[in-house]
């Protein structure tokens, strides 16, 4: 069961303590089955409800995982070990199409904004027991949201994407509640979830987005709450559309205490319009990150949501780090406002590299998926085989294992810094080292 290790300790923190460090060392295994709580305590002669709460404890930190009768094991990726380590070394030579960042070509530049923000503070610090929220950040990432039909509700600012989802999540959910997941999605996200203790449940997705049956089925399941990608899903560049929205609006409908968390980060660089799913539930919350389009340092997202959930994060987030930098929020208020950022014409950009890959793909035979944002998802056969045979070939490509559960494999291109001259040599090496298409595709 364990091999040579040693599961030691007399308290619960001390026991926990022990299995972490047997994780982080590889003496316990990813799905090694740990002992029955009952074993270990006459094991270890301490009394099973203290090994009790130190399981409790481990999975609450996304390190082991209870599955009733089954026993608990440790995860197959325990939260010390995120997705992002499912990665593919770009040697010297080798062109890096691998890692999700956009161009930086097509990013404005900040030192006007934060010298504006910069100016702004001098003639007014801002000081502790002020607003959280700048007033001016709060008003134009709420008139966004209203022009594209994002239901009102207060504007809250988190570190990025995450750092809200992970608030959201944490004032609704309790460690062992299911949440739907994309499948493929975000690795990052299928990270999350085990490490707040929370139990993944697939979706599987297409070029609209999540599948309405295979969310009214995770749903019915008992799934307490959903995360669904508005536009330029990670990794298949997958956008709800309008018929698509109304029939996933129709399944929440028959849910309405489900928790909808809806991450809109394709704001500022996509072209296709937002349907929206806000509102069709009880408690719900849209994420709007600046990272893809203004700056991945700048580390600014805004959020909306229903007065409750909106109220619970803010109200965390004051017994944490109080505040995010009201410097940033200015400074981003000064991109807003300035028109920093022309959305057409990099949607645009990013379209042509995107959409080119696609047909260059198709006319070789080779099935793509990229309907918006910056990456293409290809299904391959043999995931290890092909990402091999394109290292050899020059090109880095981000295995589709980072991002994917129960999901067909595939491999993750990113185009952002594509040159059109790149595009052909880019899609003759993805046909050599695709092989034939699988027999389970995407979505």
């Amino acid at each position: 069961m364990l091999g040579e290790y040693r599961i030691e300790g007399r308290r619960a923190s001390e026991i926990a303590a022990s299995v972490e460090r047997g994780v982080g060392t590889g003496e316990l295994e990813p799905g090694g089955l740990l002992p029955p709580m009952r074993e270990l305590a006459v094991t270890l002669g301490v009394n099973p409800n203290t090994v009790a709460a130190a399981y409790r404890t481990l999975r609450e930190r996304g390190v082991i995982e209870t599955d009733g009768r089954r026993g608990s094991r440790v995860r197959a990726k325990p939260a010390t070990t995120t997705r992002g380590s499912i990665r593919v070394e770009a040697p010297a030579g080798v062109r890096d199409v691998s890692q999700g960042n956009p161009d930086a070509a097509l990013l404005p530049p900040l030192g006007e904004a934060l010298a504006a923000a910069a100016r702004r503070e001098a003639e007014r610090p801002r000081m502790y027991g002020e607003a959280a929220v700048d007033a001016d950040f709060a008003r134009l990432a709420r008139a966004a949201m209203d022009a594209d039909g994002v239901p009102d509700g207060p504007v809250g600012v988190a570190s990025g994407s995450l750092d809200a989802i992970e608030r959201v999540l944490a004032v609704h959910l309790r460690p062992g509640d299911a949440v739907a997941v994309e499948d493929p999605g975000w690795g990052s996200l299928l990270d999350l979830v085990p490490a707040l203790g929370l139990r993944p449940v697939p979706v599987a997705v297409d070029d609209d987005g999540p599948r309405p049956e295979a969310v009214a089925r995770a749903l019915r399941e008992g799934a307490r709450a959903l995360i669904v990608t508005d536009r330029a899903q990670n990794p298949t560049g997958a956008a709800i559309g309008a018929e698509r929205a109304a029939a996933l609006r129709r399944v929440l409908g028959d849910h309405p205490d489900v928790l909808l968390v809806e991450d809109d980060h394709g704001h500022g660089f996509v072209g296709l319009p937002l349907h929206p799913l806000a509102g069709a539930t009880h408690h719900w919350a849209m994420v709007r990150s600046v990272a893809k389009a203004y700056g991945p340092d700048l580390r600014i997202a805004a959020f909306t949501g229903d007065p409750l959930t909106v109220d619970r994060v803010r109200g965390r987030q004051r017994l944490g780090p109080g505040w995010v930098s009201r410097l940033l929020q200015r400074a981003v208020v000064h991109l807003w406002t300035t028109g920093a950022v022309d959305t057409p014409a990099v949607a645009r950009a990013y379209g042509e590299r995107r959409d080119g890959l696609v047909r260059a793909l198709e006319r070789r035979g080779i099935e793509a998926h990229g309907r918006s944002g910056m990456n293409v998802w290809v299904p391959v056969s043999d995931e290890t085989g092909a990402v091999t045979r394109l290292l050899a070939a020059g090109w880095a490509v981000a295995p589709g294992a980072r991002f994917r559960m129960d999901a067909a494999p595939a491999v993750r291109l990113t185009v952002s810094g594509l040159a059109p001259a790149e595009i052909d040599r880019l899609a003759d090496a993805v046909a050599a080292a695709a092989g034939p298409a699988p027999a389970r595709s995407y979505g």
